[in-house]
């Protein structure tokens, strides 16, 4: 507070809290007059402020459903009827490989403070944990019949998981080529992810969840699609918020 002007705005605050602590990222800064009662960025500083950092609601966000996935797919007997016998195919081993490798990069990614933007704590949570559980309780039931199309579809599918497994950077396009589609769309990736797990495992819970998270997600890509816009001034013209050609 030593360092900031008087006249401040919290825009400008976040900023020089970015400049010190670089892991923090300004889209994760919550800066309020007074409990209970966000500021908008252009409101100009006139008494004390609170600092909150998304981290921790990220990192809840994350480890919930990683943890409740391998809760099912480890403590098999004790969550099915006693005469369903512990079975775990490869198709299920897999599966699981996919869903603990997407929230473990997410993991990475809050910690290596990518940015992301969200206001609702305790939906967040209870979405991700919910849909976990309801996921995990079909694809790691014992009854549970792998994809129509067997092999094919299932490697296909995880090839195109795996294309969409971008490495955790701000989304610019560079050498790298899984990082390409940011020449066209800002937030391409979480959608694709799902969209491939739902081909993959051709459950419904999963297929819910990745339309209901699109729904979300469109959201929240074009509030960052704006952010990159004004913040990168480099940013490629024909860049859309989440589809091409559509959003």
């Amino acid at each position: 507070l030593s360092q900031v002007e008087p006249n401040a705005t919290i825009a400008e605050i976040k900023t020089l809290l970015h400049k010190k602590y670089p892991k923090f990222y300004p889209s994760r800064q919550e800066l309020k007059l007074h409990p209970g009662k966000l500021s908008h960025p252009s409101i100009i500083i006139v008494n004390l402020f609170y600092f909150i950092f998304y981290i921790y609601v990220f990192l809840a966000e994350c480890l919930g459903p990683l943890f409740i996935y391998l809760l099912f797919y480890y403590r098999l007997p004790y969550i099915y009827m006693h005469e369903y016998d512990f079975t775990r195919s490869p198709f299920k081993v897999l599966a699981c490989c996919c869903h603990s490798l997407h929230y473990i990069k997410r993991l990475v990614e809050t910690i290596l403070s990518i940015a992301f933007l969200t206001e609702c704590y305790l939906y967040l949570c209870l979405y991700s944990w919910g849909f976990a559980a309801w996921q995990a309780y079909y694809i790691i039931h014992p009854l549970f019949t792998p994809p129509t199309y067997g092999r094919l579809q299932i490697y296909s599918a995880l090839a195109m998981f795996l294309v969409w497994f971008r490495p955790a950077e701000i989304p610019y396009p560079t050498n790298n080529p899984f990082t390409w589609l940011f020449f066209f769309v800002s937030c391409p990736y979480e959608v694709g992810s799902w969209i491939s797990f739902t081909v993959m495992t051709q459950c419904v819970p999963v297929g819910v969840f990745a339309f209901w998270g699109f729904i979300q997600m469109t959201i929240w890509a074009r509030a960052k699609h704006k952010t990159y816009i004004e913040q990168f001034k480099d940013s490629p013209d024909l860049r859309t918020a989440i589809i091409l050609l559509f959003f």
